[in-house]
């Protein structure tokens, strides 16, 4: 026993973006995102969530970049790793729906002993996997 509460989960994963809506209209458009808030928090900032459109999984907040150390981190959080993973349980069809809403893919989705997997970039560069995990 750690002496944390025992049910916890990352709830939300801040994504810097270059740009509140053009990043919402991304999001939604290409990957069937849903908008789960956009407050005004004045000063220009915006507390603005996205959830995949079941709603599972953790919320991305998507935090518009000011200065110049936040600007040069768009596209690049992870150092040019994979930084986030999109689970689908029909990998096929989101495959074929990501491409032809201009989703860009870096490889051919490609068969590994966890799952169907292929790497794609968001609107800014950051990787992602598109992943559906064996069961």
């Amino acid at each position: 026993m750690t002496g944390f509460a025992e049910h916890r989960s990352i709830a939300t994963v801040a994504l810097v973006v270059a740009n509140y809506d053009e990043a919402i209209a991304w999001y939604v458009d290409r990957l069937g995102f849903v908008l789960t808030e956009d407050v005004d928090l004045g000063g220009g900032k915006r507390w603005v969530t996205i959830t995949p459109g079941n709603g599972q999984g953790a919320r991305l907040l998507l935090a518009e970049a000011s200065g110049d150390a936040q600007t040069d981190a768009v596209g690049n959080q992870a150092g040019g790793r994979v930084f986030l993973f999109l689970e689908t349980d029909a990998f096929a069809r989101d495959h074929a729906l990501m491409l032809e809403k201009g989703v860009e893919f870096r490889e051919a989705p490609r068969h590994e002993t966890y799952g169907t997997v292929a790497v794609f970039a968001d609107l800014y560069g950051n990787l992602w996997d598109l992943i559906e995990p064996k069961r």
